[in-house]
């Protein structure tokens, strides 16, 4: 067993150059353990309800959680901040060799809080506990070029976050991995925040000890052995293209369709046919040096140094194959390798490209000086790409906003859905009710990450009712919040049939299942309450307008807002939320989070369900809502 987790944060003032330790009150690190929960914690104690994202107050922080090393699959961190596209709490998690150095990295601490604002460019190094500011010359440089030229691994961002693109990504291994969505890269590049070096050697299971290698070795046996396990195995994450597009809710060209003609060719597939080799966790590496790609890249790093790059997961050649109506596989990969160079969410460029595709149809640009736009052109894809890195021109400026920011700009707003201001991924809830709801509450904007229901909900033999879509959302999002602070992958998580207890006896930690289901909720509550302080309710917990109605090829029917109001009501009577979706006192006190809250935050005494008794209405749980 190990001498015990990491009890203390490190904390870096960029304005003023110096960093210092804290100590983590043993009940804090209790309550929330790691990962996204120290992140959620400080976020909601240190910033000030309105705090601007790109200001110097908000804060960065790195964490890692007490598994981070040491189960199956990649090893993960998270970043943690205020994003400044959604204004919501966002957390995104990375991968590769940051993650698995950052812990002995951090020594006796389980975060670092970036704060303040540099005067240069500049680069943190971590090392046996300890932080050093250097400047850098670094600025400019795409994520691979800055991976190259610093020593040790590196987590950075590159043009995108440079420029504030309000979904630019923190990149790591050259950008083969990357923390995407919400804009955790803008923040860092409004701190003149290049790059993040951890230094020392991998957390594995042998530095930690013989019951931890152990439990270990199980528990990889029991992930290789499930389904998750086989599935990833065999496919990674590329497979869900081709089992979106199977069951119609594979959003294709600007969300207009749900399947698309040419997925065979972009697909699992293509993927096999291209692979060279494949990585020990599933990924797959395929050439694509092709002389007369439609895709060029204007430096050497074009390909990673050998000469390949690793196939993307599935959410790539759906957004941007589907998506932008392309079929040309080795196209699809270079145009995810030039969005993980310039440091931009692939999942929000591509939204962001295909809604000005869309938006030039409709002749919402006529006036605004445009590239060549159209579906199925990666050449004009990539070149708008580049140009939304830099802000270059109008449409890029106002598209690195984000979607709705181009639409308030231009009009359009009833052509590519966001929540919260994030670009909805890969699965069209059009097809799934379930899926609808994940998006609308996800605590960091529309995310399929927090649950994904829509695989139980359209192979379900009868409809779901409300109650049942509820709970599988509430189950999802409860159990990944409760893997993120160990920091588990939410995959890998799965198979996990103590969620880790036995892992975390092994390095000092003893918790039961169900204290580790509490803290995914008491986690979960809390970025609610971040929101909820920052003025969020439950208008922005609806669905955008083009969900609302049908698809364009009239294939899926819009979902209906009454419905989908009704299903709302339901979630928040089984989170006991009130009717506006505001953590109640009384959930407070039972998950240990009342004295933590502010007076800043709303919190009312009655929940939905009690409002439901008051006005006689009762409950709507056992309506099946429309077919799904």
């Amino acid at each position: 067993m190990s001498s015990g987790p990491p009890t203390r944060v490190l904390r870096v003032d960029l304005s003023t150059g110096t960093v210092t330790s804290d100590s983590l009150p043993p009940s804090v690190r209790r309550r929330f353990l790691g990962g996204k929960g120290i992140g959620a914690y400080t976020l909601y104690r240190e910033l000030a309800p309105g705090t601007d994202p790109l200001s110097p107050a908000n804060v960065l922080v790195l964490a890692v959680g007490p598994l981070t090393g040491l189960l199956p699959g990649e090893p993960r961190c998270v970043a943690v901040t205020k994003s400044p596209l959604s204004g919501t709490f966002t957390d995104s998690y990375v991968g590769g060799s940051f993650a698995a150095r950052l812990p002995n990295a951090l020594g006796d601490h389980v975060a670092v809080v970036v704060e303040g604002r540099a005067t240069e460019p500049t680069v943190v190094r971590l090392s046996d506990g300890a932080a050093t500011l250097h400047s850098t010359d670094q600025w400019g440089r795409s994520i691979s070029e800055t991976n190259r030229a610093l020593d040790g691994s590196t987590a950075c961002i590159g043009p995108a976050g440079e420029h504030r693109v309000r979904y630019a990504t923190l990149g790591t291994d050259g950008g083969d991995h990357q923390a995407g969505r919400g804009g955790v890269g803008a923040v860092a590049g409004s701190k003149r925040l290049k790059a993040v070096v951890a230094d020392g050697d991998p957390r594995t299971p042998a530095s930690v000890g013989a019951e931890a290698v152990s439990v270990a070795e199980t528990y990889d046996r029991a992930f290789h052995e499930s389904d998750t396990g086989r599935w990833l195995d065999a496919s990674g994450t590329m497979e869900t293209l081709d089992f979106a597009n199977e069951v119609g809710v594979l959003p294709t060209r600007g969300w207009q369709a749900d399947r698309f003609e040419g997925s065979e060719r972009i697909g699992i597939d293509a993927v096999r046919a291209a692979a060279t080799a494949r990585e020990r966790d599933g990924d797959f590496r395929v050439s694509t040096s092709r002389s007369d790609s439609a895709v060029t890249d204007d430096h050497e790093d074009a390909v990673s140094d050998d000469g390949h790059s690793t196939v993307p997961r599935g959410a790539t050649p759906m957004v941007l194959g589907a998506g932008l109506g392309i079929d040309d596989f080795e196209a699809v990969v270079a145009l995810g390798d030039r969005c993980d160079r310039l440091g931009m969410d692939v999942i929000s460029a591509a939204n962001a490209v295909a809604w000005a595709v869309r938006a030039s149809d409709a002749g919402h640009l006529d006036d605004v000086e445009t590239p060549p736009l159209a579906f199925g052109d990666p050449g004009a894809a990539e070149a708008l790409l580049t140009r939304l890195a830099t802000r270059d021109g109008e449409l890029a400026d106002a598209l690195a906003d984000g979607v709705d920011a181009a639409a308030a700009r231009f009009g359009g707003d009833d052509l590519v859905p966001t929540v919260k201001s994030v670009a909805l991924p890969a699965y069209d809830p059009r097809g799934s009710l379930a899926m609808a709801l994940a998006y609308a509450t996800s605590d960091r904007g529309a995310c399929h990450r927090r649950a994904r229901p829509v695989i139980a909900e359209v192979f379900a033999t009868e409809t779901w009712s409300h109650a049942e879509r509820a709970e599988a959302v509430t189950a999802e999002q409860t159990l990944r919040s409760a893997l993120w602070c160990l920091v588990a992958d939410d995959f890998v998580g799965e198979t996990l049939s103590d969620y880790g207890a036995d892992l975390l006896a092994a390095v000092g930690l003893e918790y039961e299942p169900n204290e580790l289901l509490d803290l995914g909720e008491r986690v979960w509550t809390l970025t609610r309450l971040f929101n909820v302080r920052e003025g969020f309710t439950r208008d922005e917990d609806r669905l955008p307008t083009p969900v609302r109605q049908p698809s364009a090829d009239d294939v899926r029917e819009g979902v209906d807002p009454a419905t989908f109001d009704d299903l709302l009501s339901t979630y928040y009577r089984v989170r006991e939320w009130d009717t506006e979706g505001r953590p109640t006192r009384a959930l407070l006190e039972r998950l240990d989070l009342a004295a933590l809250v502010d007076d800043a935050t709303p919190v009312p005494t009655e929940t939905a369900a009690d409002a439901d008794r008051d006005d006689g209405t009762g409950t709507t749980d056992d309506e099946p809502g429309r077919d799904a």
